[in-house]
């Protein structure tokens, strides 16, 4: 009788492995779809100076397009913002705090911009790019990072650069 136990206890372990295993299988089903998704520098404009502090707030909008056939939310974009070249720091948009169907829904075909704040200090980079930059004179802009899409079942991080 106990061999028989051990052999339940086992076979009750094999099949749960077994399950875990299909779930993961199922859930990568997804990534080739969500690897479609495009993202593009759509926009960059100065939406306030404070002359106190020697800061900008640029708003930095980004266009999120979905060519596949599978349903996805944006929780996260990481990047870099470059003016006329020069590296001008890190930004990042994010809804990781808000639940998934609170989020915006990019279906099949969908593509609508994404804002995301972007804080600018004069300390941080040269004057000559900071003022150029406050006074709208500098119109050449890119992006690096890296931006997360997910769906149901799964999350796909991609890289991507592009630029204005």
């Amino acid at each position: 009788m106990a061999l028989q136990s051990k052999l339940i206890v086992y076979a009750a372990i094999a099949s749960m492995l077994v399950m875990l295993g299909g779930i993961i299988f199922y859930a990568s089903l997804d990534n080739p779809q969500l690897e479609k998704a495009k993202i593009e520098l759509l926009d960059v404009k100065v939406s306030s100076v404070n002359k106190v502090e020697n800061s900008a707030k640029l708003t930095v909008t980004f266009l999120i397009k979905n060519p596949s056939e599978k349903t996805f939310t944006v929780p996260l974009i990481s990047y870099k913002l470059f003016a006329d070249g020069e590296l001008v720091g890190s930004g990042q948009y994010s809804t990781e705090d808000i639940a998934m169907p609170g989020r915006a829904l990019f279906t099949s075909g969908a593509e609508f911009p994404l804002e995301s704040i972007f804080q600018l200090n004069k300390s941080d980079v040269r004057s000559e790019i900071y003022q150029g930059i406050v006074d709208e004179k500098i119109t050449n802009f890119k992006v690096e990072g890296v931006m997360t899409t997910e769906s149901a079942w799964s999350l796909v991080e991609k890289n991507f650069e592009s630029g204005i």
